[in-house]
């Protein structure tokens, strides 16, 4: 009877190590998405926001040896990781005084007091955009980096769809993401994309819009030739 409950503390103690190892290698590892973006918790914390943009800021100009400033606070969303990654859309003056707008995703994990930047990419001008709100609201699709690799997926996907639905001998060939644009709506990541393809000797774009599901399937919703 001793034996047998000496060896279920000794099977409890390798359970609890096994878990507290997991936890700790966990903590350094890179964020884990769990759900889709929504619009920040934070965002009623100007202080909070304002604080995470300069860093933000500050972390790019020292990996890049830049010397950006910050000059306002677009828009703030949220997604819920092991933490909070917040993504921030920032309108900075470059060293030559352009205004350009970025789109940072800062990690943090408050319990750790952890700070990291994820990604800090250029988006577009100003005014070039009419979906970025000023109000630091959410609405509608919003700009994308072209090299995001669930955009290249979602391009991909495309080319395979259009290449199942042509009747031609020639296979298209993906060139060019021209243009992407996203937005999150209950959990579910939808895309819209501008695509160049090469099919033989000649070169076609295309508009798709593309949703990818709770479990990382895309699916395409509308594909038409861009004639512009």
């Amino acid at each position: 009877m001793q034996l047998q409950r000496y060896n279920q503390q000794h099977i409890l103690l390798q359970l609890l190590l096994l878990s507290s190892s997991l936890f700790n290698n966990s903590s350094m590892a890179s964020p884990t998405l769990l759900g889709g973006l929504k619009n920040s918790s934070s965002s009623s914390n100007s202080a909070q926001i304002d604080d995470l943009a300069r860093f933000a800021v500050d972390e790019h100009n020292k990996k890049q040896n830049a010397m950006l400033k910050l000059a306002r606070v677009v828009k703030v969303q949220e997604q819920v990781v092991a933490g909070t990654l917040h993504h921030i859309t920032l309108e900075v003056d470059d060293d030559a005084g352009n205004k350009k707008i970025y789109l940072a995703k800062v990690w943090v994990k408050p319990w750790l007091n952890f700070k990291e930047l994820q990604e800090f990419n250029h988006i577009g001008e100003p005014n070039a955009d009419h979906d970025v709100e000023t109000d630091g609201s959410c609405s509608g699709y919003q700009s994308v980096p072209v090299h995001d690799p669930v955009v290249q997926d979602a391009a991909k996907h495309v080319v395979k769809t259009l290449q199942q639905r042509s009747n031609s001998l020639y296979p298209y060939e993906l060139q060019e993401v021209v243009h992407a644009k996203t937005e999150t709506v209950e959990g579910l990541a939808k895309y819209d994309i501008l695509l160049k393809l090469k099919r033989n000797d000649k070169e076609e774009k295309f508009k798709a819009n593309v949703h990818k599901d709770n479990e990382g399937a895309f699916h395409v919703n509308h594909m038409a030739q861009d004639h512009s």
